[in-house]
């Protein structure tokens, strides 16, 4: 009798399969003794598509500055070099943020090949890939955190349309009254335009909204709010309004709801600016474009005033116009940033017409702009409740104030709602006017912050009279009624 026992036949190169396809592991060095006053962070991996935005994407969401930046995505390899610091601009002292960064980077290289990296590859590795993908592909899986709940649980909506003084305080009631609960909201208006990703649930269920039906009515209600403006942008033509209910910032996308933002934004053209050609004239412009030859790449040169997120806003632009980026150096002196990009489009060429480098001029300088709000941020934060939102922003909106910029987001029982807001006719907004109010009006708000920003730009801002006529006067107060009215 034969008591030897069989066992199943395991391949030993199999482990190591996804690194002989993908390459070996991405290299990631954190150096905090090289440079004084920042933190130096070292990546080496094989290239991928958007593999440059992904990494700009993690320090980014852990709120690192970007300070200075050497980039080489060229010959397949990718080899780039941040030098960054904290929120508070020191130098990264914590382990535990220290590791995090280190793996958030390594899950970026582990995510598959694009479709036309996935063609260059030998067809005698097609099947063992296929083979393998099907247990690889629950480790390559990647989701970038919006929410600290699970997305599952709600229903995404995107909108773009024509901007107007009182639309956002007008999505949040018509929300309300289609019975649905606001989760996180994001919204940015720039050139007119407005795009806006917002994550609600079922009031009753505290659920996503799966019925169709309901979906399509919510959708069409929404077209009719952004449908109802009147003020033609740009060239005089309307941007019309879309709206989108869909589980695209859902599991397994990849896409942040910034980046969102800015795709969207991109759709509605807001890089159209409704300038007349003198104001335009006697612009600087933020970005220029010289070619260089003898490599075959383009030249993007950017110099602006620095702020966070600056280089995302950026590499998110370029990668999404189909630009690769093989090049870059980025640093800042002072209050002033300086980037440089060698890129060329997706399909091997430079930007050989004057026509597309002045597109890519206006987009980068619509990305660059779209965060930079003048006027002042409100922060509140209180106890979650059905109807917050909308009650807050027809506040606002009694008080004469435009919402600029939102990110509004609950943690548990509390919400927290961040607002860049101006007067809507063009004067400085009255901080304790309207902190009264919104005392009066709301009751009991757990916390309210007020932070000034109107000095942000100043020295491109006109030269304001210091005291208001009484027509001026009597026209602001006339503005801010009418606008109290809107339904």
């Amino acid at each position: 009798m034969n008591n030897s026992v069989c066992w199943p036949y395991f391949d030993p190169d199999f482990d190591t399969l996804p690194e002989r396809i993908y390459g070996p592991p991405c290299q990631v060095c954190i150096d905090n003794e090289s440079m004084k006053g920042c933190t130096v962070v070292k990546v080496d991996s094989v290239n991928k598509e958007g593999l440059l935005l992904e990494v700009v994407q993690v320090l980014t969401d852990m709120n690192l500055q970007i300070c200075k930046s050497y980039i080489s995505c060229d010959a397949g390899w990718f080899m780039d070099v941040f030098h960054v610091r904290d929120e508070n601009g020191n130098k990264l002292t914590d382990q535990k943020v220290i590791n995090e960064i280190q793996q958030a980077i390594g899950k970026s290289r582990a995510s598959p090949p694009s479709q036309q990296q996935q063609s260059n590859i030998n067809n005698n590795n097609i099947n063992s890939i296929i083979t393998t993908m099907t247990n690889y592909k629950t480790y390559c899986k990647k989701l970038i955190p919006l929410l600290s709940n699970s997305p599952e649980q709600y229903t995404a909506i995107e909108m773009t349309g024509t901007d107007r003084p009182g639309l956002f305080s007008e999505i949040s009631a018509a929300l309300v009254d289609l019975h649905c609960n606001i989760v996180e909201v994001h919204a940015w208006s720039h050139n007119a335009r407005l795009a806006c990703v917002a994550y609600i649930s079922d009031q009753s269920t505290d659920s996503a909204i799966e019925d169709p039906s309901r979906l399509s009515s919510i959708e069409d209600h929404l077209t009719t709010v952004l449908r109802a403006t009147t003020n033609p942008i740009g060239d005089g033509t309307l941007s019309y309004p879309d709206v989108k209910t869909s589980e695209l910032l859902g599991e397994g996308n990849m896409t942040s709801v910034e980046r969102r933002l800015h795709q969207l934004m991109l759709s509605v053209r807001d890089f159209e600016a409704p300038s007349s050609p003198k104001e335009m004239k006697g612009r600087k412009r933020m970005v220029t474009i010289e070619s260089c030859e003898q490599k075959g790449y383009s030249i993007v040169s950017i110099e602006c005033k620095d702020r966070p997120r600056l280089m995302f806003d950026t590499v998110c632009t370029l990668t999404d116009m189909e630009y690769v980026i093989f090049h870059a150096s980025i640093t800042s002196h002072g209050s002033y940033a300086f980037q440089e990009y060698f890129i060329r489009h997706v399909d091997g060429y430079a930007l050989d017409t004057a026509c597309e480098k002045e597109r890519v001029i206006k987009c980068l300088e619509a990305a660059i702009e779209r965060r930079v709000c003048e006027g002042v941020r409100l922060e509140l934060c209180a106890e979650n409740r059905v109807g917050l939102l909308s009650d807050i922003t027809r506040v606002l909106r009694e008080n004469g104030l435009v919402v600029v910029r939102a990110d509004v987001e609950t943690h548990g029982e509390k919400a927290v709602n961040a607002f860049y807001v101006k007067d809507v006719s063009g004067n400085e907004v009255d901080v304790e006017y309207f902190t009264n109010s919104v005392k009066r009006e709301m009751g009991p708000i757990l916390t309210l912050h007020v932070k000034n920003d109107t000095t942000r730009r100043k020295t491109t801002s006109p030269k304001r009279s210091p005291s208001l006529s009484f027509g001026g006067m009597l026209r602001s107060r006339i503005e801010r009624l009418s606008h109290g009215f809107i339904i």
